[in-house]
């Protein structure tokens, strides 16, 4: 147990981290009801992106801002796909996300992994920071738990703007019922690649913050980001969704969602010592468990309604 509380902090911030990553995907899974698998790809194109342009000698902020516009050509890519091309959303994602492992490769400089090393380069986040917080050797405002929370804060508050915009309100509108969307005079097909890009570039700007918190970038960072994000997503509505009901609040339920997922986690590994290698069958477990929990509730009173009825 003591290692399990030793280790929340890291848990923390790494959720809040993929909490970004769960937003960008609530954005095409809830407002635009599109299935990305895109995302697995992005994900990773926004931290070999980061830390290749902080090699080439670029700050962190221009890192991410660049991170930020790769992440929403990978979006723009999938919207291409599937408005002009006609391809299922599932299935253009996919292809995408394929294609991206080859980019993502030579964005690397076809090496399986690069690193950025802590003391050459000012990261924004880094593993090393949570640890000279604790030791009193940086101030608490650089704690990754703190720097994470502000931009998880920016995010939610740019993205509540943006969807009470007219254009914003016609991506939500596209999500709702595209049939009376189109009806209205609103161009789906523009909103949906809007949605894709602006959801991806999210993606990417959560890989580059975890590639700095690594402090480095590998071919396989984003793999199961798909499963992250849905738990994340589940996790939030199922615990806060009769809470939240403001659009920036449903939002940060997302990002709750990815803290308490990793926590879970870091349960699991810490106390119950489970092999780390299940991991990704202990992730699909907890996705199915919150899943399955609101859809057992109405079954359950529709049970007891009939014993009463019966009796």
């Amino acid at each position: 147990m003591v290692s399990f509380i030793n280790a929340l902090p890291g848990a923390i911030s790494q959720g809040m981290i993929w909490g970004i990553m769960a937003i960008g995907l609530y954005i095409t899974y809830r407002v635009l009801e599109v299935s990305d698998l895109t995302v697995d790809g992005s994900f990773c194109t926004g931290g070999c992106t980061c830390v290749m342009l902080m090699l080439a000698g670029c700050n962190v902020w221009v890192a991410m801002l660049g991170a930020f516009v790769a992440g929403m050509l990978t979006g723009l890519v999938t919207g291409f796909f599937h408005t002009k091309c006609g391809i299922p959303a599932i299935l253009a994602g996919i292809l995408t996300q394929l294609g991206l492992w080859s980019v993502n490769l030579a964005i690397l400089g076809m090496k399986a992994n690069q690193g950025l090393n802590v003391n050459n380069y000012d990261l924004l986040v880094s593993l090393r920071y949570l640890q000279d917080v604790s030791k009193g050797t940086r101030p608490i405002w650089s704690h990754p738990i703190v720097v994470v929370g502000l931009v998880t804060a920016g995010v939610i508050a740019i993205l509540y703007w943006f969807f009470g915009t007219e254009l914003g309100a016609s991506i939500r509108a596209t999500g709702a019922n595209q049939n009376m969307a189109r009806a209205q005079g609103i161009n789906t097909s523009l909103n949906v690649v809007l949605g894709l890009v602006v959801a991806n570039g999210l993606v990417a700007l959560s890989g580059a913050l975890l590639s700095q918190y690594n402090s480095y970038a590998e071919i396989n960072m984003g793999r199961g980001a798909i499963v992250i994000g849905l738990a994340s997503i589940i996790i939030g509505e199922s615990i806060f969704s009769n809470i939240f009901r403001n659009f920036a609040l449903k939002l940060l339920s997302v990002s709750f969602g990815a803290v308490i997922y990793y926590i879970v986690i870091q349960f699991v590994i810490s106390v119950l010592k489970i092999d780390s290698n299940y991991l990704k069958l202990i992730s699909a477990l907890i996705v199915a468990v919150f899943l399955a929990v609101p859809n057992l509730k109405p079954a359950h009173k529709i049970h007891g309604g009939k014993e009463k009825s019966h009796a």
